[in-house]
């Protein structure tokens, strides 16, 4: 029987007729063969624990019988009655896969009913059981987004698991944050490569990314795998699939999320634009006001923690502020000033009586405004601090809960002393239930106490994950069993306006908020503390307000890396203890940053980011410079910035455009233009701004 074919333009899919297996997966434009041996097919595969004492009892798609498959406008549908798991017998599930072409791309739908006495925990779907590189020897891997930027992991010619070898046979990766938060997947090297992501902004269950290596890694040094399809007998190859955690209970039907495939040419800039380009027919960011629309810096001032400095009054707060409008900071992040400090008591947003009343800090804040610098509130709505008899008392029972009925721990954060710095008296974190419409209630009250301060907004930590928490198991929040404790991040933020009475302009920011929080969050705060980062959210939302942390004493590399990237300054001197002026060279080399930045905002501020796209920078010798991005102005004009990053060595570049002539450029902190036309010499931790 001839196999089942699904032509989308973009990809070329074969299914087998019998078990309804993507046996062939071919990409249309470059002819890459990304799945290429049938045998290696496979449909689905679940979870389906037989009881507590029989848990590893999996459903394989591809063994079972298909009931029947047909053909349907524009795709597939196959279905299978009944199934058979390999330790837990025969099971009354039926499962129906639809896959559809969607302008080109290949759509995954899939609809599990569980008849039967038990929880289906996981389906995976779809399942490619063959995942080959492209047929050259640059580097396959996997890119998708990580906290402030975008994270690899090699699929060839190494393979990179991150499970202990005790509990898989494998090497195997599952990516920890799950869709919506990392929506999609790249699977590339540099010249192509295939988008896996979401088709759906419903959060009920995460959906995680998920690879695996057989038989195993040739070297244990290098972690490099056998470039060869068998070794010893044994068949060579990667598996890839959407892992959704679904719990679908005895007697209900559940929707999987959708998931979609799309084959590109390029580099990983047009595998995000697949994801982009679909954001953008729903998006609707939330818009900052617009004095954090502007080209400006904060500082981040941390005042007390839980082992108790008291490092500075409320009433000492407009002193800093005096030296911070001295130098251009619009903005202080103030962090520590709740009772008990920076990570305890939460989520009490309380101010800590020992640095001052409320109605000191409430004027302090007023004073602040009054010389034109911004005072923004650190808070945290994630945690209860497990050690408080309030957490003992009443916030317990909205933690988030394990399938035994025991609540999740992240570990907490040290501070200053060695007795906690030796992690002896941490104060564990207690991940809450954002599905609990009392504990949002909760945190209402606790919000209403920053907006009675009346501070300009708030910057809400660690916003963008629960810690180890995935899913809540108690039913008593008022969600269902296996609940995703991030479908309600976006809805938070809602949840408080409704509650409380914001101000138009009051400023909502978040730590590293992920692409969909950017719908309520207007703000982002990140550390993007590497020179191979990759700006994939900056990408992704080009004139979003992003702020990168300033950390260092003569840090012109970060603030360089900032030009390139356009985040704002946040100085933190002495880990954002100190003031301003404690780290003077850092100080002069920001603020001739910012001068840059305004003077040729047309580009470095409201131009378009595009990265490197478009652009080639190489040194002397022919070799590839990768420092450097793109600006586009609105009267399509470009100019890059370059950097270079080395501490001991000046380098001379030559840069070019796909389209346009680079003539002119200037340092950062050397205001004289010159000509191209020789090179562009960049001195040791420098950077350029080149023009057409």
């Amino acid at each position: 029987m001839a196999n089942l074919v699904l032509n989308t333009g973009n990809l070329l899919l074969e299914f087998s007729p019998e078990n309804g297996a993507l046996v062939s997966l071919t990409a249309l434009k470059t002819g890459w063969k990304i799945h290429r041996r049938a045998e290696l097919g496979l449909s689905w595969e679940m979870l389906v624990p037989a009881s507590d004492d029989l848990r590893n009892n999996p459903v394989y798609g591809n063994k079972q019988t298909l009931a029947f498959a047909e053909e349907i406008e524009n795709g597939l549908r196959f279905i299978w009655n009944g199934v058979k798991s390999e330790r837990g017998g025969d099971m009354d599930i039926s499962v129906t896969v639809t896959v559809k072409n969607e302008d080109g791309q290949a759509v995954w739908y899939g609809e599990v009913e569980n008849r039967s006495e038990h929880i289906i925990e996981t389906v995976h779907l779809p399942y490619l059981g063959d995942l080959n590189r492209p047929d050259d020897e640059s580097p396959f891997q996997t890119m998708l987004w990580e906290y402030s930027g975008a994270g690899r992991s090699q699929l060839w010619p190494s393979f990179n698991g991150n499970q202990g070898t005790w509990g898989v046979e494998y090497p195997t990766y599952y990516y920890a944050d799950p869709a919506p938060k990392a929506p999609f997947i790249l699977l590339a090297n540099k010249t192509q490569g295939l988008y896996v992501g979401a088709k759906s902004r419903e959060t009920d269950a995460p959906v995680h990314w998920h690879w695996e290596h057989l038989p195993g890694i040739r070297s244990a040094i290098n972690s490099h795998v056998f470039n060869a399809d068998s070794v010893a007998g044994t068949t060579v190859h990667t598996r890839f699939s959407a892992a959704h955690q679904l719990y679908i209970m005895p007697g209900e039907k559940r929707s999987l999320m959708p998931i979609a495939l799309e084959a590109f040419s390029g580099s990983w800039h047009k595998g995000a634009d697949i994801y982009k380009n679909w954001r953008n027919t729903w998006s609707n960011p939330a818009k900052a006001p617009s004095w954090a629309l502007e080209p400006h810096s904060w500082l981040q001032l941390h005042i007390n923690s839980p082992e108790d400095e008291l490092r500075l009054r409320f009433s000492e707060l407009p002193r800093v502020a005096q030296q911070c409008a001295k130098h251009g900071i619009r903005a202080i992040q103030l962090v520590g000033w709740n009772e008990g400090g920076q990570d305890k008591n939460n989520p009490s947003h309380t101010p800590d009586m020992r640095l001052g009343t409320f109605d000191d800090l409430k004027q302090a804040i007023a004073e602040c405004h009054a010389i034109g610098v911004k005072i923004i509130l650190f808070t945290k709505f994630t945690w209860a601090d497990q050690a408080t008899a309030r957490y003992r008392e009443e916030l317990k029972q909205y933690a988030v809960r394990d399938p035994y009925g025991d609540p999740y721990i992240h570990s907490g954060y040290r501070y200053f002393t060695s007795t906690q710095l030796l992690d002896i008296n941490t104060r564990r974190l207690i991940p809450m239930c954002f599905g609990s419409e009392k504990y949002l209630d909760i945190c209402a009250e606790e919000f209403q106490k920053v907006l009675d301060l009346g501070p300009a907004g708030m910057l809400y930590d660690e916003c963008q994950h629960h810690g180890p928490a995935k899913l809540c198991f108690d039913t008593n929040h008022g969600h269902r069993y296996g609940w995703s404790v991030g479908a309600n991040d976006a809805h938070f933020i809602r949840h408080l306006k409704k509650r409380c009475n914001v101000p138009e302009d009051f400023l909502i920011a978040g730590e590293a908020p992920y692409d969909c929080e950017l719908e309520e969050y207007h703000f982002t705060y990140l550390r993007p503390e590497d020179p191979n980062h990759i700006p994939m959210p900056r990408y992704l939302r080009p004139h979003n307000s992003m702020m990168s942390s300033i950390i260092a004493f003569d840090a012109r590399d970060i603030i360089n890396e900032c030009l390139m990237y356009r985040y704002i300054l946040q100085y933190e001197p002495y880990f954002f203890k100190g003031m301003p002026e404690d780290f003077p060279l850092t100080l002069e080399y920001g603020k001739l940053m910012d001068s840059v930045r305004k003077e040729y905002r047309a580009y470095l501020w409201d131009g378009e980011f595009v990265d490197t796209q478009g652009a080639k920078v190489t040194l002397a010798d022919g070799t590839d410079h990768p420092h450097y991005s793109r600006f586009v102005a609105k009267d399509g004009t470009s100019a890059l910035v370059i950097v270079n990053y080395s501490d001991d060595k000046a380098i001379t570049v030559h840069a070019e455009l796909d389209e346009g002539q680079l003539t002119r450029y200037r340092l950062v902190d050397d205001a004289a233009f010159k000509c191209t036309e020789n090179g562009i010499t960049i001195p040791t931790r420098s950077a350029a701004i080149v023009f057409e």
